[in-house]
């Protein structure tokens, strides 16, 4: 999927998305109209539709289709409520929880540090001023300044986050690309950015990502069931590595609808949400971006934020509305990919929440 369609779709989405209205739980109607338009080719490769709104469950379909795990193919599956399905970048935007759950128990640097001195193993670059400038706000809002590209398809060795991965040290391989740019001024989408701030979580945890994950924010969710690919080099891809079911990625929605509370308790600091979801860059489209989480174009707070994954993978969160949409689907690497994604919300989730 290119950024260009990206931008597009949430524009467009998290419009409507504030026009919600009150709506009863659950609508087998639109059960029934996600159905037929499956079954009529109307939204090929969708594999699992969940609408909430306000925490009533309004959808929840599967339907059987071709699927990858981390671009290994995995044949026609039965998706269901159990299935593991590849969230690609929407792992980002959980990633962006976790150093806000890890920055609050002191565990990682504040984000006005420079995210090179966190390397000391790499004297060199920690040498150069121009790199002391790129500081972790930086890092987390895609303004590195730094040379990457991922508009190549995710097949091909040269894209930024491949060649990542094909390296044999992905953090100087990322520290080490070429200065553009003042840092702080351009907005450059990079997996290697989240690959940073992944290894900062482990690095002040102590412990691998995925084992962070697991103890800070999914165990307190109840989320067992989950699988985070990891690299060549046994690290977790924190930039497009997590694998979870629809359910619980809902459940991440919830949190954030709920203001980082989850049963009574703060899982994720009020505070790193607000952070996170201030703009840190304005797009040509007039999307905006925070902390690995795409925003409306409109509100301070956004009036709503998104995770977005290759293939149609959604996480849509609608701040005003209450309206929590995931989407899985199987269409990796299309460039027309975002269509169905943005179909389910346009054309059903939207019009059954009062949407005209």
């Amino acid at each position: 999927m290119t950024i260009r369609s990206w931008l597009v779709t949430i524009v467009l989405v998290s419009v409507l998305m504030t026009q919600a209205g009150p709506v009863q739980a659950r609508d087998l109607a639109l059960e029934a109209r996600l159905t037929e338009a499956f079954t009529s080719g109307e939204l090929p490769g969708l594999h699992s539709a969940l609408i909430i709104h306000r925490g009533e469950t309004l959808a929840e379909l599967y339907f059987p289709g071709a699927d990858e795990s981390w671009g290994q193919a995995l044949g026609v599956r039965e998706h269901g409520p159990d299935s593991l399905h590849d969230l690609r970048s929407v792992t980002k935007s959980i990633t962006s929880l976790l150093y806000g759950i890890a920055l609050s128990e002191g565990l990682v640097p504040s984000v006005d540090e420079p995210v090179v001195s966190q390397f000391p193993e790499y004297a060199d670059l920690a040498s150069d001023p121009a790199r002391q400038a790129i500081l972790i706000r930086h890092v987390l809002s895609m303004r590195m300044g730094t040379a990457w590209d991922e508009s190549l398809p995710y097949t091909d060795p040269r894209n930024s986050e491949i060649a990542m991965e094909l390296a044999q040290d992905r953090y100087r391989y990322v520290l080490e690309q070429p200065i553009i740019s003042t840092p702080g001024e351009q907005w450059n989408y990079s997996g290697g950015a989240t690959a940073l701030i992944g290894r900062l979580i482990a690095k002040g945890a102590g412990m691998p990502l995925d084992a962070y994950a697991r103890e800070r924010l999914f165990g307190p969710l109840g989320i067992s069931h989950f699988e985070w690919k990891r690299g060549g080099d046994g690290e977790p891809s924190a930039a497009s590595g997590l694998r979870m079911t629809a359910p619980d990625l809902a459940r991440i929605g919830l949190l954030i609808q709920n203001g980082g509370r989850h049963a009574g308790r703060q899982i994720v600091p009020e505070d790193w949400l607000k952070q996170s979801f201030r703009a840190r860059a304005s797009l040509r489209s007039g999307l905006r971006y925070g902390f690995f989480w795409w925003l409306h174009p409109k509100g301070d707070p956004p009036l709503g934020v998104a995770g977005f994954g290759n293939g149609g993978q959604r996480l849509s969160i609608g701040l005003e509305s209450g309206l929590t949409v995931v989407v899985f689907a199987g269409n990796y690497n299309d460039p027309q990919a975002w269509k169905i994604p943005v179909r389910v919300l346009t054309d059903f989730a939207l019009p059954a929440v009062g949407n005209e």
